[in-house]
């Protein structure tokens, strides 16, 4: 079944979805005339080719995010340094855990890749399962590791034919969404699954 992505901001930039690939990418009017039996999905903000988080091994492998049920003895933000490497000895079974957690946070952020070495085999499992993109880690990077890492790192535009994968922010264009950051993300989509939905 083909679906049509649009966003209200960039109605240039609707996509096609045919499986977990793009049929054509174009002005949503257009997209709309020729597929008049395309399932319509309409999201507020901008559509994106989605974001590139260059920090995989330290967010996925060296950072412990905790379950909601361990706020009370963990807290509810990502832990690091010695204190994860602690976490993860007394129980390496929450790694993988733990980076199925991450990785729905990134996707949360309009992530759908990630770039850096993996070499834990449950983190590499659940990015695999996710469907995240594994690229090259840029030259420079600016910050420290973060979900939403600064500056954002856009991937290249959706060409047709290439793989259904995109995400969208509710900001009013890239300036805001740089300004705002990926916490704007409404929606992400890998492999032509809408993997995160904000409402």
């Amino acid at each position: 079944m083909l679906t049509l992505h649009a966003a209200e901001r960039s109605p240039e930039a609707a996509v096609l979805v045919d499986g977990a690939n793009l049929a054509a990418v174009g002005p949503y009017e257009e997209l709309a005339a020729a597929h008049p039996s395309a399932r319509v999905r309409r999201w507020p903000g901008i559509l994106t080719p989605g974001l590139l988080n260059p920090y995989g091994p330290e967010i996925l492998q060296a950072m412990y995010h905790p379950d909601p049920r361990e706020a009370e003895g963990f807290g509810t933000e990502p832990i690091g340094g010695e204190r994860a490497r602690r976490i993860f000895r007394a129980d390496p079974a929450r790694v993988g855990a733990s980076a199925r957690r991450a990785v729905q946070r990134l996707l949360a952020h309009g992530t759908v890749a990630v770039a850096g070495e993996l070499t834990s085999r449950p983190v590499i499992d659940a990015v695999r399962r996710a469907g995240l993109a594994v690229g090259r880690r840029p030259d420079r990077l600016a910050g420290p590791a973060a979900l939403s890492p600064t500056p954002l790192i856009l991937l290249p535009g959706p060409t047709p034919g290439g793989p259904a994968r995109f995400a969208v922010f509710d900001v009013a264009d890239r300036a805001d969404l740089v300004s705002r950051g990926a916490g704007t993300c409404v929606a992400t989509v890998i492999g032509g699954r809408l993997v995160y939905r904000s409402r």
